[in-house]
């Protein structure tokens, strides 16, 4: 009987291990504060959603998620801390579409976007919208392609900055329909609505998060969206490639990703996070005025967006005549 007790209690001493082994890392996971790096200032649109989303992790998953803001060299000093954060799941990244401009922009990066942080999800897509001073004689895309082509060089678009979203927008459409136009980057959003309405520029490319109030208000003008397809939130605004430049697509988006070698079961918790959080009334209600669309979408679908997009703006900087910093 004893030599029978022995034997049992050795197998349960050998299969004890294993049980510890199968527990996924996400089980348990967190059990401690989460930090959400924003590479931009608090009050943007990236910090807007970052503090949204993590509000909601917090409420779902029952431990905190805190948005910190750590800015600098647009955005690139808080992604080289984070791809060099340990991996393991309370250090997460919230990104903006300048992400994947900063590549094309900054020639010698301490760190690889693709290789150094693992993809979460793309969360947010919306579009930007093309915004003229009401004082401006053009109602539509078309109108301001007319004018800018029969008066080269005498229109001005402000820009959040050069190697913003808004920014590359503006270079996109500029090589893409051959005009000369005159870009006026300034520094950040705000000041460069702030002179678009006062009419010290003619047109800007705008984040709905920030100018729509303007445009309700008619201190500006809606021409156009940015994006493949009409918006569900403005469907009466054409599209600038169907207004007369074939081709032209952008959008500005919200993202999370982790240091690369964060467990593969912790990511895919996130991510299932994010998709839950993308279906609550609420959130999609916050969404909706500003003209964001959920996406939801899986690591690797995140994978591939940012590869296509680091490449749409590396040519982009190539074919504009860009200087690389």
């Amino acid at each position: 009987m004893k030599t029978c007790r022995r034997a049992l209690i050795g197998m349960i001493a050998l299969l004890a291990p294993c049980a510890v082994c199968a527990q996924s890392p996400a089980d348990s996971y967190p059990v401690r504060p989460v930090r959400i790096v924003v590479g931009l200032a608090p009050g943007g649109a990236t910090d807007i959603q970052a503090r949204l989303f993590a509000q909601k992790l917090s409420e779902n998953i029952g431990r905190s998620f805190v948005v910190e803001n750590r800015t600098g060299a647009g955005g690139t000093i808080a992604y080289a801390q984070v791809a060099k954060a340990p991996p393991d799941g309370y250090t997460l990244l919230a990104v903006a579409s300048g992400f994947s401009i900063s590549p094309a922009i900054y020639s010698k990066l301490t760190y690889d976007p693709i290789r150094d942080l693992a993809p979460i999800s793309l969360v947010v897509q919306a579009p930007l919208l093309m915004l003229a001073h009401p004082s401006l004689p053009v109602k539509s895309v078309k109108q301001l392609l007319a004018m800018a082509r029969a008066r080269p060089g005498v229109l001005d678009f402000g820009s959040a900055g050069h190697g913003t979203s808004t920014g590359m927008a503006l270079e996109m459409f500029r090589t893409l329909a051959n005009l000369k136009v005159t870009h006026v980057p300034y520094k950040g959003t705000g000041q460069a609505l702030i002179e678009t309405i006062s009419g010290q520029v003619h047109a800007i490319f705008g984040n709905p998060l920030s100018s729509l109030q303007h445009v309700k208000s008619g201190r500006l003008r809606g021409l156009g969206v940015t994006t493949a397809q009409r918006s569900k939130v403005f469907p009466d605004l054409p599209t600038v490639a169907e207004s007369g430049v074939p081709g032209y697509e952008t959008s500005t988006w919200f993202a999370m990703l982790a240091p690369a070698g964060t467990p593969a079961p912790i990511i895919n918790k996130v991510n299932a996070e994010l998709v839950k959080t993308l279906k609550s009334r609420d959130v999609l209600d916050r969404l909706a005025p500003d003209g964001g669309e959920p996406v939801g979408s899986t690591p690797e679908q995140f994978r591939d967006h940012l590869a296509r997009e680091i490449a749409r703006w590396r040519k982009v900087v190539k074919d504009a005549g860009i200087k690389t910093r």
